[in-house]
């Protein structure tokens, strides 16, 4: 049977459980990728049903309970406006690992389907796409980000759209330069020698090989797009009070760092754990699925 044949013979679903099994192998031989694991599904578990779980308001105000220190009834203290900081915490998680979710989602889609086009076409097509890469390149990925929620205006909208234009340039790349590599295999010749349409020969042959290196740049993306829209909303552009958004938690706490130090410390261990947990997992997938691939992931 040749190679085209047996691609031709192996459905999705195939590909993704072996996937699945080599990450787990790997997992399990890795204790620094499952700790990483560990901790971002805690945080997913926290983020989908926290929220469900705990009865109060996360923007509830009750001046008579403000700035108490941790306690049972209050684990993670109050704030300045006497709101419970472990709800806030939790609802916390849903802002950011969705927003973190649909940006690389965002920039996943827009980097693969140009680096699809730019490596499989080629010409004047590539250089053009690439032209437009590198001219994106050239800007500090942060600055561009600040410069583009400042211009859309503050809000957790603006800054995923911010950080979605800014971070999709390093998928374009990495799918096109895996593209150009694997369009000139035997089998991808013979399958066009066949007479396999186009769509076809992208969806079932170029884009599984871009799958590996893709998810591994996606996981440890997410690290850093929760702490860019963090860092936005600290500086007034991301989440607007009261929403319970990590960032702005810290922005609003640090008036009162001497007085009440839980206010700060509680939301910047939530954002220093989950960046953790992305990396340590980011680092796991790359030794089990492309242990040569020492791309670089931009900071934002």
């Amino acid at each position: 049977m040749s190679t085209v044949d047996e691609i031709e013979q192996t459905t999705p679903w195939e590909r993704g459980v072996a996937t699945l099994l080599t990450v787990w192998r790997e997992l399990r031989s890795n204790p620094l990728a499952l700790a990483g694991a560990i901790i971002v599904a805690v945080l997913g578990v926290v983020a989908i049903l926290g929220p469900a779980l705990i009865s109060q308001d996360p923007t509830a105000q009750q001046l008579g309970y403000r700035l108490q220190s941790p306690s049972l009834a209050h684990p993670f203290g109050t704030d300045h406006l006497g709101r419970d900081v472990l709800t806030r915490i939790v609802y916390g998680a849903r802002y950011s690992l969705g927003i973190a979710l649909a940006v690389t989602g965002i920039r996943v889609f827009l980097g693969t389907v140009v680096g699809l086009i730019a490596g499989y076409v080629g010409g004047f097509i590539d250089e053009a796409l690439m032209r437009l890469v590198d001219i994106q390149l050239a800007f500090p990925g942060l600055i561009l980000a600040l410069v583009v929620a400042g211009v859309l205006g503050p809000s957790l909208r603006n800054v995923m759209i911010a950080l979605a234009i800014v971070g999709w340039t390093t998928y374009a790349r990495v799918v096109r330069s895996e593209v150009l590599s694997v369009r000139e295999r035997e089998y991808v010749a013979a399958a066009r020698l066949v007479g396999i349409p186009t769509h076809r020969l992208l969806t079932r042959h170029l884009l599984p090989s871009v799958v590996n290196p893709v998810l591994v740049i996606a996981t440890l993306n997410l690290g850093t797009v929760v702490l860019a829209t963090a860092g936005l909303s600290f500086i007034g552009l991301g989440a607007q009070p009261p929403t319970p958004e990590w960032g702005t938690m810290l922005a609003e706490g640090r008036a009162y760092l001497r007085r009440a130090w839980w206010i700060v410390n509680a939301p910047g261990i939530a954002i220093m754990l989950t960046v953790l947990g992305f990396n340590l997992l980011g680092d796991g997938l790359r030794d089990a699925l492309d242990p040569t691939q020492q791309t670089r992931v931009e900071e934002v």
